[in-house]
């Protein structure tokens, strides 16, 4: 059955307890291959930094391994964490992947570091790479994907007129105008900042320009989803990830956990509610159920595509709720 929603994933390779990064990363190759056989339309992947349950740092690397193990699907970041990294260095790694996968590699852009301070100091060493950069760096991006001009000076080789697609990533209004501005698709971290979602989406459609990229406003949106073949077992799978959320509140981030039985017992009712509003942007469910939600947040959102992201504990269970996940789009 064709279907007409996009429907893709971002993974941040989670390391679940007791598991290595490269455990992780050949996990996400695996998905990676499953993905291109069920439908997917792209597979993402986010940069994170000093995060003990995240193998997705070196995002350019870990998109060349995805691609050779994989033929057709579009591959990604979901995103480039561009205060992090110099523009051109960007260029060249991305115009790397695009001559020698053509065609199907893409950038997204984020304007948040990814990490903490710190950690992003140790990153990019001087001040200049700060997020009231970000229009300048994606605009230097952009010069650098185009064809040579005469005179210039600084070339991205590999790089120059692979035109390689360029989306805006965010969380705030902030991102949705400025995608709107420059004429760039857009999508949305809502699985873990929800609350400006609907207001951006709007906002990006009613202030979009045309451009060379993209004639007319695209935008996705990123959900949690965790299926299963029943209501029950997902509700289980799904403590996992709220399990990482209380964790990351109380500062206490680690290795994936496994689910848990009792939740109550873990968190108190106020950190659950938390946890609930951060991860309001989530279906968790048999088919049937993921399905109703993909329709009403599609419905809320207007957007034209659905990322799905999902921390699961268990790989076969992970495969199998990106399975049901596709099935489920497949029939909106």
């Amino acid at each position: 059955m064709a279907n007409s929603i996009p429907y893709s994933i971002l993974d941040i390779s989670p390391i679940p307890q007791g598991f290595t990064a490269a455990d992780a990363l050949r996990n996400s190759l695996d998905v990676a291959q499953h993905a291109e056989k069920w439908g997917y339309t792209r597979y993402w992947v986010a940069e994170h930094h000093n995060m003990t349950g995240n193998a997705s740092s070196a995002t350019a690397v870990l998109l060349g391994y995805l691609a050779a193990g994989t033929s057709r699907i579009k591959l990604g970041s979901g995103g480039v964490m561009l205060p992090n990294h110099a523009p051109l260095v960007i260029a060249e790694q991305f115009g790397t992947l695009e001559s020698i996968y053509p065609g199907r590699i893409e950038l997204g852009l984020g304007r948040a570091p990814g990490t903490d301070q710190v950690t992003a100091r140790a990153l990019r060493r001087d001040l200049l790479g700060s997020d009231d950069r970000f229009p300048q760096d994606v605009r230097e991006l952009q010069h650098y994907f185009g064809p040579i001009q005469e005179g210039q000076s600084v070339k991205a080789i590999p790089g120059a007129n692979t035109h390689v697609p360029i989306w805006i990533l965010g969380s705030s209004l902030y991102g949705a105008q400025l995608a709107a501005h420059f004429g760039l698709p857009y999508a949305f971290a809502s699985h873990f900042a929800p609350d400006h979602l609907l207001e951006a989406m709007s906002i990006y459609r009613e202030l979009f320009k045309p451009s060379a990229q993209l004639a007319k406003p695209y935008s996705a949106f990123v959900m949690n989803v965790v299926a299963a073949d029943t209501d029950e077992k997902a509700q289980h799978l799904f403590t996992t990830l709220q399990q990482n959320v209380v964790r990351m509140r109380r500062n206490t981030r680690g290795q994936l956990p496994p689910p848990i039985e009792d939740l109550d017992a873990f968190c108190e009712p106020h950190e659950q509610a938390a946890a609930a509003h951060t991860l309001q942007c989530s279906v968790v469910g048999s088919r049937e159920t993921v399905q109703k939600g993909m329709r009403t947040w599609l419905d809320r959102t207007g957007a034209n595509e659905i990322l799905f992201t999902g921390q699961i504990f268990d790989h076969q269970a992970r495969l199998r709720s990106f399975e049901i996940a596709a099935q489920a789009a497949q029939g909106l």
